[in-house]
């Protein structure tokens, strides 16, 4: 399989400083791609005919170029999903400053053949001869994952196995959506009623600081208390202010591992007034303390 996200030779030098080629193997590609300039960098990419193309963006912004006519902006925590069985797709992606992002890529073929014994419902059959296109919000548990590959520090003899094992668990998180009951919560078979709690869900991460309460949460999502709680907890599997507090801890392990914060910091960035309420909760859910996990992801080789 020729995944070749490269630039031409005139932009040979702009690839060297952005991307990364992680893991390759004929079936399968992971690479990191990081503007770390003051300016918007660009170089040409492909969507290959029968591999899936998975785009996470962690940071800034990218523009992907298909023609004059037509190009899609990825945002900051958003994941772009692209399958074209019918031909190669060139574009011209555009990476903002202060970008990062991971591109993964595997063949449909291989992708089923992880889910062997859970087959996936999607692209199968008649489907696999269908374009298709997914847009989503990055889990928290996945943004944690992807930070890791720009932070971790390992050994030549151990760098292939890593970057594998963590495409698969990429690979793992990003299908591991629960589908909700609805014949316990037959009100989730309207669509306008999930969207709305994806919205709350949405508007509870963008106040991780100061949440709010139940009540206002329900009245701003227009739902009422018992359609909020029941329906998050059988969409996302976890009370809503549990969900809230995975997500907070999940950042905060990402923002411990870029290094650029010390414990109390990160304490307060996400909320906490009291950095041994942090402590305490970061330790029962990780069973380590964050000084310690601070102390054992130094960077050190």
């Amino acid at each position: 399989m020729d995944i070749d996200l490269a630039p031409a030779a005139p932009m040979e030098n702009v690839s060297a400083r952005v991307t990364r080629n992680l893991f390759e193997r004929e079936d399968f590609k992971l690479i990191t791609a990081e503007n770390e300039s003051e300016e918007a960098v660009e170089f040409p990419s492909e969507v290959i005919k029968n591999v899936i193309h998975f785009y996470f963006c962690l940071e800034g912004n990218a523009v992907f170029e298909f023609g004059p006519h037509y190009s899609r902006e990825i945002q900051k925590q958003q994941n772009y999903f692209f399958y074209n069985p019918e031909k190669n797709l060139p574009f011209l992606l555009r990476l903002s400053r202060k970008t990062k992002m991971v591109f993964l890529s595997i063949t449909l073929e291989s992708l089923h053949k992880l889910f062997i014994h859970d087959s996936l419902p999607f692209l199968k059959g008649e489907n696999a001869n269908r374009k298709f296109y997914d847009e989503r919000e990055i889990p928290a548990g996945l943004y944690v994952v992807l930070n890791q590959l720009f932070t971790v520090q390992l050994s030549e003899s151990s760098e292939k196995l890593y970057y594998q094992a963590k495409a698969l668990e990429m690979l793992s998180l990003y299908f591991s959506t629960k589908k909700p009951n609805t014949e316990s919560c037959p009100f989730l078979n309207d669509e306008e009623t999930v969207r709305k709690i994806k919205h709350a869900k949405e508007h509870l991460l963008k106040n991780l600081e100061s949440p709010p309460s139940l009540k206002e949460l329900a009245k701003f999502a227009g739902l009422n208390e018992y359609q909020l709680k029941v329906g998050f907890k059988e969409i996302y599997g976890n009370t809503v202010y549990g969900y809230l507090l995975d997500h907070k801890l999940d950042h905060s392990r990402a923002l411990l591992d870029s290094h650029k914060f010390q414990v109390n910091e990160v304490a307060y960035e996400i909320g906490y007034t009291n950095p041994s309420h942090f402590i305490a909760a970061f330790r029962k859910k990780f069973g380590i303390t964050p000084k310690k996990y601070l102390m054992n992801h130094s960077g050190k080789a």
